[in-house]
C-alpha cells in the first residue's frame, strides 16, 4: 500500500514540475500547439477556450475534441471537446477540459459568448466551473472563475490579441490561501500572403517567468496546413500539420523537451457547412 501511495506521489510531483502546476487554462487544439502554443489571435472552435474574443468572428456551428498525450505519460493525458453555435448576434461557446489521472485530476467546464462589436473588433468573456480531486483521503473542491479576451484586426495583414484568465484571482483552497493561476496573453500575427501566416505571442502567468511563443502556418495546398513553433519556459520546438476533409479538419501535432521527450497531439473538428 506504501509503495501504491509512494508511486502517485512520485508522478504527482513530476507531472506538477514539468506543467508549472498544471495551469486550469491550458491552450487546446491542435492546431495551436503545432505553433509553439500560440493562440492570441486564432479565431476558430478552440476559440471558446484560447480566446473567447475569437467567437465574434465565427459564423458556422462547429464541434471537436482533442487529446494531448503530454510527455507520453498515460497520467498527464489532457483531454478537451469544444462546441461553439453562432447567433445573429455574436456565438455562445462550451468547453470541456480534463487533466490528470486517479490520484490527481481537474476537470473545468466553461460557457462562453463573443460578439463582433464593429467590424474588425471583437470581444468575449468566459465563466468556468473547476473541480480539483486527488485521492478519497484528500478530498475535492469546486470552485469558479472567469476570463475575458479580445481580438482587434488592424489591417488586412496584421490582428493583435489579449486574454485573461482568472481576472478575479479566485481562490482554489482558503486553508492555504492557494489561489488559481491568473494568466495573461498579448500576441500579434502578420499574414505574408493568402498562405503563411506568422504570429508572437507573451503568456505571463503571474507567479512565473514569462513565457514567449513564436508560430508559423503555411496552407502547402488546398487541403493542408503545415505549422511550427517554438516557446520558452520551457523551452519546446513543436511541428504539426492539418488536413481537410470537406465538413471536416483533423490536425496533428507535437512538441517536443530536450529531456522530457515528445507530447502528441491530435484533434478533429466538424463545421456545418452552409
Amino acid at each position: 500500500m506504501r509503495m501504491k501511495y509512494s508511486k502517485h506521489i512520485l508522478i504527482l510531483i513530476f507531472t506538477t514540475f514539468v506543467t508549472k502546476a498544471h495551469s486550469t487554462n491550458d491552450i487546446i487544439g491542435s492546431r495551436a500547439t503545432g505553433m509553439g502554443g500560440y493562440s492570441a489571435t486564432i479565431s476558430d472552435l478552440w476559440s471558446s477556450n484560447n480566446n473567447q474574443g475569437g467567437l465574434g468572428f465565427i459564423t458556422e456551428l462547429s464541434a471537436g475534441i482533442c487529446y494531448e498525450n503530454r510527455f507520453l505519460l498515460k497520467e498527464t493525458g489532457l483531454k478537451s471537446g469544444a462546441f461553439v453555435m453562432p447567433l445573429k448576434k455574436g456565438a455562445f461557446g462550451l468547453s470541456l477540459t480534463s487533466f490528470g489521472y486517479q490520484a490527481y485530476n481537474q476537470n473545468q467546464a466553461g460557457l462562453s459568448y463573443g460578439l463582433k462589436l464593429f467590424e474588425h473588433l471583437s470581444a468575449g468573456i468566459q465563466i468556468n466551473f473547476l473541480n480539483t480531486r486527488l485521492t478519497p483521503e484528500y478530498g475535492q473542491r469546486n470552485t469558479f472563475t472567469g476570463a475575458i479576451g479580445l481580438i482587434a484586426n488592424l489591417s488586412p495583414e496584421i490582428t493583435v490579441g489579449a486574454h485573461i484568465y482568472n481576472p478575479t484571482r479566485s481562490k482554489l483552497a482558503d486553508y492555504t490561501n492557494e489561489k488559481i493561476p491568473t494568466i495573461m496573453r498579448f500576441g500579434i500575427d502578420y499574414t505574408f500572403s493568402k498562405k503563411v501566416m506568422m504570429g508572437a505571442e507573451i503568456e505571463k502567468d503571474i507567479d512565473f517567468l514569462p513565457v514567449v511563443k513564436v508560430g508559423i502556418e503555411y496552407h502547402a495546398v488546398e487541403k493542408l496546413y503545415l505549422r511550427g513553433g517554438i516557446s520558452t519556459n520551457p523551452t519546446l520546438s513543436s511541428f504539426g500539420f492539418g488536413i481537410l476533409f470537406k465538413d471536416f479538419k483533423l490536425d496533428i501535432s507535437s512538441s517536443f523537451h530536450q529531456t522530457l521527450g515528445l507530447t502528441p497531439s491530435i484533434s478533429l473538428i466538424y463545421t456545418k457547412s452552409k
